[in-house]
């Protein structure tokens, strides 16, 4: 009914003027600079207005290739309305007629024939200052409120939240620190906060990866030396202890440090004072030490790998930081922080996830744990388009773990019946859902993803 008065009033006032002034129109309600144009199926421009924005008249772009007219560097890999048949909020840069960079963000509309194919468009280009004017960065999920953000770290894991207190509790002491837990989970971030809650704030703070160096090199690092220890050494050096002094000095990977650096590593917190190599004369150090390892010191000491007294003398104070994998109610958490802090930054802003891509995160194992995490985040911001994250916008192994095996279990009707109804009564909010549910968020995806539903 709608379409044949809409063929109807088109024969009455004309194609072109009807599709003119709705263009017209469209052209008046965006940001002030904004152009609009349409394509037909060969991509030649068929309408135009954009001289305000790239300087080009409707007399020169009209008829020509929209690639050859618009001049995107970008745009020569394919815009995505003729594959996605929609575009929203992309940005590109386009060189205006004086070869001038403009940026500018896109949102597009395809138009397509029954079997699928491309029978033209209508573009829109917002400058971007306008764009973010007019259209802010979308607020954080109202959820993220909930959160606790503590000197980078960023959780609502209750394991993690009880590291904070200890955090807390120990910064106001010269006790020393032992952090344990996986690469990327944020243990130097902890070290961090210890250094920022003490009384040693104001002092320097100064980090080493103990794996990083060679025995030798690691010596002269931590202790210095003086002048002619060894070839090379064409001057005194101070050492990372002497260069801590009055703050706190992190040694990451601490369990590869050599049998010799262990002892020397030994005396320096029994008796707070440092040699450098080649030298005669004992420096006193006021200092603290967090030391942090992905290893399990008690099994290295018991097989004979680490020193005992070492191992009492460092671990004063145990901080456990639980991998990623085992705090699965943060993976959401995580995600929306940090592409929160990409929106602000812009150009891109995603405003959603969709439901595949969102299983494929909270179904992954995060061996890279957060700092993974915020590598996904900005692989997706580098290579994505469009203000939805999809599986497309995640690196390889994520959309190669998506597919279905081909032995997945058969549903339990009880359950994914609980599934269905709990859906229905949330009116699809998955998190309304997951409450009725009884679980969590990320549990409920799972739980979805086992069913098919």
């Amino acid at each position: 009914m709608q379409d044949h008065a809409l063929r109807r009033w088109l024969r009455q006032v004309g194609a072109h003027v009807g599709f003119s002034s709705a263009m017209g129109l469209l052209g008046g309600l965006l940001p002030e600079g904004s152009a609009v144009f349409a394509v037909d199926a060969d991509r030649n421009v068929v309408w135009w207005n954009g001289e305000a924005l790239l300087g080009f008249t409707a007399e020169e772009i009209v008829g020509s290739h929209c690639l050859k007219s618009n001049r995107c560097p970008q745009c020569m890999a394919g815009c995505g309305i003729a594959q996605h048949g929609e575009v929203r909020d992309v940005p590109l840069v386009y060189l205006d007629r004086a070869g001038r960079q403009v940026r500018v963000r896109k949102t597009g509309r395809a138009f397509l024939a029954p079997d699928g194919s491309f029978r033209g468009g209508v573009e829109v280009l917002v400058p971007e200052e306008r764009a973010q004017r007019s259209h802010p960065p979308p607020p954080a999920p109202t959820w993220l409120d909930e959160a606790t953000e503590f000197h980078g770290l960023v959780t609502r894991d209750a394991g993690l939240l009880s590291a904070f207190g200890i955090i807390r509790n120990v910064a106001e002491t010269d006790a020393s620190v032992l952090v344990r837990g996986e690469s990327g989970t944020g243990k130097e971030l902890v070290a961090r906060a210890l250094h920022a809650e003490s009384h040693r704030r104001e002092g320097p703070f100064l980090a080493v990866n103990c794996a990083a160096f060679s025995a030798s090199l690691l010596e002269s690092e931590l202790f210095g030396h003086v002048k002619g220890a060894y070839t090379g050494a064409a001057r005194d050096r101070k050492g990372l202890f002497e260069r801590a002094e009055g703050g706190t000095l992190f040694l990451d990977e601490v369990a590869e440090l050599s049998p010799d650096l262990q002892a020397k590593l030994l005396r320096v917190l029994q008796e707070r004072v440092v040699t450098p190599v080649g030298g005669g004369r004992e420096i006193p150090v006021d200092i603290r030490v967090v030391a942090a390892t992905h290893r399990a010191l008690r099994a290295e000491a018991q097989a004979g790998r680490f020193r005992e007294d070492l191992l009492y003398r460092l671990r004063v104070v145990p901080i456990y930081l639980p991998p990623l994998r085992e705090r699965r109610d943060d993976v959401e958490l995580l995600l929306w922080h940090f592409i929160s802090q990409h929106n602000r930054k812009g150009p891109r802003r995603l405003h959603r996830v969709s439901p595949d891509a969102m299983r494929a995160l909270l179904d992954h194992r995060w061996p890279g744990n957060v700092r993974e995490l915020i590598n996904v985040v900005q692989y997706a911001f580098a290579v994505g388009r469009g203000a939805e994250l999809t599986p497309r916008d995640l690196p390889p192994e994520f959309r190669e773990s998506t597919a279905t095996p081909v032995d997945a279990p058969t549903a339990e009707p009880d359950e994914a019946t609980r599934i269905r109804r709990a859906l229905a009564q949330a009116h699809g909010n998955i998190g309304r859902a997951a409450e009725l549910f009884g679980v969590s968020r990320p549990t409920f995806w799972r739980k979805r993803k086992k069913y098919g539903i």
